[in-house]
């Protein structure tokens, strides 16, 4: 300053030069003149600060860049600060030993632990982090948590009471030292330290500050320049040092008026600054007046009075996708303003063209909004999307004008000009297709026994109404490509659906040829409006419907659809992924309509089981699929062995749910990741095109017990005998192992139940236990032509107990009639016949039949179980001798061994047969 003191003594001057300003010279004194400085003095202000404040205030500086990088989540920069604030710290030592550690101190420390704590627990902002920030982030909270060490107790203290304010604290260290031995100088010092306290932010990291660093830099200049000015008014007041510093009433209500005037401009900026970040943010709250929520206003477009023309439509167009994809965008805003776009084009009457360009966009953002390719489309955005699609559709046929393709450059556009074709960029082919897959997404992701389940599944007419008109369109103007992947569509919307109508009509088909009626249809004929009609509007829209009728039977009929539309891709598809899918739907539907011999000649022909294991998994899902419904169809035909090789490979490998896309096996789980999860989760088959696990597995146990039972009887003491089916023989050998057997409840149990009835030929309780009640509400009354498959059921339980009670009793019978055999099985004589000279020509039974008498006269070749025992014996001892010669041979290099230089008195082993000396005894024969 360019004055001094002019009273006080020489402690009372020392100690006022440490303070923040000088008081000027009274008039008067020892010095009776002023010192007289030059212009340039008075205006350059010196101030003399204490080591205190220097010091304080670094460390306010530093502790100000800490919180700064902290809002902006820059870990190195907090790093790099908190460094330097540890080496300011260690230079303001003397001045904290004299007077403690200040709280702004404390709470930058427990703060910025705190801060370090949460980005540490954040897993998701870890990853996120650049490398930096990652390295920074460990280092710091090392470093931070060593340092923290050393003030466990005073860090504890303040995070008991964080309220506690600075003033307190330093009202409470002032009592403590004394109010004597404090200067004048020492109190500037304290409210110059209140000053810069009282603007650092208070608030924890996850607060904002309440003002800005120029603001607060500004409030400092405005309180140093107001203690100036009162000091120059009070020059000629005070004649001593002590009279200077003594407040006032006047002076205390001043300052507190200040404070609370502060206070409230803060509090106003505060307010100011959030009402500015919420019109920033926009779109997530809206405003209220009075509870009821305000109408919010369209988006502008264009300024008002602009003249809208295709230009400036476009290149509000490339502005709006310029920002899709971008980090920050908000997608549900995105689509209002393309669809207010469109809506303004179509006020100003801008071209359909134009129309079209902005509905392929806006199809194109309602399929980004979800960025996660797992998530799957909201109720109202799905509907949205039809209902965008059907626009689409229907401005393209009622302008066939126009040219749309995926291959149309954007600058090869024509939007606007009517001398050349309009030409669009875009493919409604993709955007089907994407819908496709959409609504399994939706499918698989809704809850299959809930209502939401079925009024989504109501959606299925009209994707497929969509694809109806896609393939309309593309027969017109499409290529054989587009048609075949429209065609594949069309196929795998209708291969799982049974068709009632045309099974109805089968059933029927014999009986209308002997009444002409159905045949000949009256109506049009008696009608004789449309004939007479002359006017040609009225032929035309006759012609329409009868096309729309047309195409109705054509859908009606599945079969002939199916047929058509397979054959174009057989013939035209270049690709074998959709030729491959093309053959599986169809034989697949095939089989559900109970053509077997189709079915099965169209996968023999097409060889696909040669190389369906270089298939994507989707596609080897359809074939697990198509060999299920192939074997189903096989045992609705009566032909259970073939409907057992079909099953054998599904049902065998204990997978079929996972096999068949519809769930996946827990203990599979462990053997994958999230991701792989994920990735097999969206390959599962919507609930409605399940098949019935629990039928499936019906259909093989009770296939697999036809024809394993009676090869049982017939190689009861056979050692070697094969097992035609392994899951079989285990709910066998479980079922043996209960120890107290009560009725059957389960499928299983009914099956192994009726399997133990058959073994003792009695084919009536076999019967029973596989066709009840509760079987016929669990598996036969699933099928379509349930009581078919009931009469299959017993006709060849009636043979199969019949061959089964032939191979176990024949060693008891001399001969048996084949009428008896007939009234006991309830078969006709023909059948019975039948089935006793096939066994015989094949080989299985020892015996010939009496023509006359209609006998079966047993020849009495088999052993009996003495024989078989003693053969069983003989096999094993076999057995035991050909690996001690292998044995042998291995230890000496020569075959024989032992054996070799007996020739009477020892074994032998021979082609078929045991030798022991002179004895010959062939397996089978005596």
């Amino acid at each position: 300053m360019s004055r001094f003191f002019t009273t006080g003594s020489d402690s009372e001057s020392e100690s006022s030069a440490s303070g923040d300003e000088t008081a000027p010279k009274a008039a008067g004194g020892p010095y009776s003149k002023p010192l007289l400085l030059s212009e340039d003095e008075e205006d350059t202000k010196r101030v003399v600060r204490s080591a205190r404040d220097k010091r304080y205030e670094e460390l306010t500086n530093l502790i100000r860049s800490i919180r700064n990088a902290m809002k902006i989540r820059d870990v190195s920069r907090c790093l790099e600060e908190f460094e330097l604030l540890g080496r300011a710290w260690a230079k303001a030592k003397g001045v904290v030993d004299r007077e403690g550690v200040p709280r702004f101190y404390l709470r930058i420390l427990a703060d910025l632990e705190d801060y370090l704590n949460e980005l540490w627990e954040d897993k998701e902002g870890k990853k996120k982090m650049n490398k930096n920030n990652a390295k920074a982030l460990s280092s710091l909270r090392q470093k931070l948590r060593k340092y923290n060490r050393d003030y466990e107790g005073q860090i504890a203290a303040y995070r008991q009471n964080p309220e506690q304010s600075d003033e307190d604290e330093e009202k409470s260290r002032r009592d403590s030292e004394g109010s004597g031995s404090s200067s004048g100088a020492e109190d500037d010092a304290g409210n110059f330290l209140k000053r810069r306290e009282r603007d650092e932010p208070r608030s924890r990291y996850k607060e904002s500050e309440s003002e800005p660093e120029s603001e607060s830099d500004e409030d400092w200049g405005d309180s140093a320049s107001e203690s100036d000015s009162e000091s120059d008014e009070d020059d000629g007041k005070f004649t001593s040092l002590a009279s200077k510093f003594l407040k006032k009433d006047e002076e205390r209500r001043g300052a507190e008026r200040r404070r609370e005037e502060k206070a409230k401009k803060k509090l106003e900026r505060k307010s100011r600054r959030e009402e500015e970040e919420e019109e920033e943010e926009g779109g997530e709250w809206e405003k209220v007046k009075g509870g009821v929520p305000l109408i919010k206003e369209k988006p502008k477009m264009f300024a008002k009075g602009t003249e809208i023309t295709v230009g400036l439509v476009m290149k509000k167009l490339n502005e709006i996708l310029q920002a899709r994809g971008k980090k920050g965008t908000d997608r549900a805003a995105q689509i209002e303003l393309l669809q207010h776009l469109v809506a303004v084009a179509h006020e100003h009457q801008l071209g359909v063209p134009l129309e079209l360009k902005i509905k392929f966009n806006i199809v194109a953002s309602l399929y980004d909004y979800n960025p996660n390719l797992a998530a799957y489309m909201k109720a109202e955005l799905w509907q949205r999307c039809l209902g965008c699609i059907e626009e689409l559709l229907e401005l393209l046929f009622a302008h066939p004008e126009i040219f749309v393709g995926e291959n149309v450059l954007e600058e090869s556009e024509n939007l606007s000009n009517p001398e050349q074709p309009f030409r669009v960029r875009g493919c409604v082919l993709t955007l089907v297709e994407r819908m496709d897959e959409e609504f399994t997404k939706i499918m698989q992701n809704t809850d299959p026994h809930s209502q939401e389940y079925v009024e989504h599944l109501k959606d299925e007419a009209r994707v497929c109404g969509i694809i109806g008109r896609l393939q309309r369109y593309l027969q017109a103007k499409g290529s054989p490509e587009e048609l075949c992947r429209v065609y594949l569509l069309r196929v795998l919307h209708t291969y799982y659906k049974f068709d009632y109508a045309a099974a109805r009509r089968r059933q029927v088909r014999p009986r209308p040829q002997v009444s002409p009626g159905p045949q000949v249809s009256p109506g049009p004929q008696v009608s004789p409006g449309p004939q007479v009609s002359p006017d040609p509007q009225e032929k035309e829209k006759e012609d329409e419907e009868k096309e729309k009728q047309e195409e109705e039977e054509e859908e009606e009929d599945s079969e002939a659809l199916m047929e058509r539309l397979c054959r174009f891709v057989y013939a035209k598809d270049r690709t074998d992924r959709i030729r491959t899918c093309a053959i599986l739907c169809h034989i697949y539907h095939h089989a559900l309509h109970s053509r077997w011999y189709r079915a099965r000649d169209l996968m023999l022909m097409s060889h696909l089981q040669d190389n369906i294991q270089h298939a994507d998994p989707p596609v080897q899902i359809l074939y697990n699929r198509t060999m299920v419904q192939l074997g189903i169809c096989a045992f609705r035909q009566g032909l259970i062995k073939d409907a057992h090789n079909a099953l054998l490979d599904i049902q065998s490998s204990g997978r079929a749910k996972e096999l068949l896309g519809q769930g996946l096996l827990l203990r599979s789980l462990q053997e994958r990741n999230a991701e792989q999860e994920k990735v097999e989760k969206r390959r599962q088959v919507p609930f409605h095109m399940h098949v019935n696990l629990e039928l499936l597995e019906c259909v093989y146990l009770v296939a697999a017990m036809l024809l394993e039972i009676p090869y049982m009887a017939a190689h009861e003491f056979d050692a070697r005998r094969r097992m035609i089916s392994k899951q079989f023989h285990h709910q066998l050998r479980v079922g043996e192992r209960q120890p107290l057997l009560g009725p059957p409840e389960s499928m299983r149990e009914h099956v192994v139940a009726a399997s133990k009835a058959m073994k003792t030929g009695d084919w009536r309780r076999c019967h029973r236990f596989v066709v009840n009640e509760k079987m016929n509400g669990k598996v036969w009354d699933l099928f379509p032509e349930a009581d078919q498959v009931r009469a299959m059921l017993v006709r060849k339980i009636q043979e199969e107990s019949l061959r089964t009670y032939l191979f176990t009793y024949s060693s008891v019978y001399d001969s048996i009639s084949m009428e008896t055999l007939a009234a006991m099985f309830e078969l006709d004589l023909p059948t019975v016949h039948g089935i006793i000279s096939k066994m015989i020509i094949n080989e299985e039974l020892m015996a010939s039949l009496d023509q006359p008498t209609a006998t079966v006269m047993m020849h009495r070749t088999e052993p009996t179980a003495t024989q078989n025992l003693a053969l069983q014996l003989a096999e094993k001892l076999g057995n035991l001798v050909e690996n001690n010669e292998r044995v042998l041979d291995q230890r000496q290099g020569a075959y024989g061994g032992y054996f070799r230089d007996q020739k009477d008195g020892g074994y032998r082993k021979g082609d078929g047969y045991l030798r022991r000396g002179g004895f010959r005894q062939e397996r089978g024969n005596y």
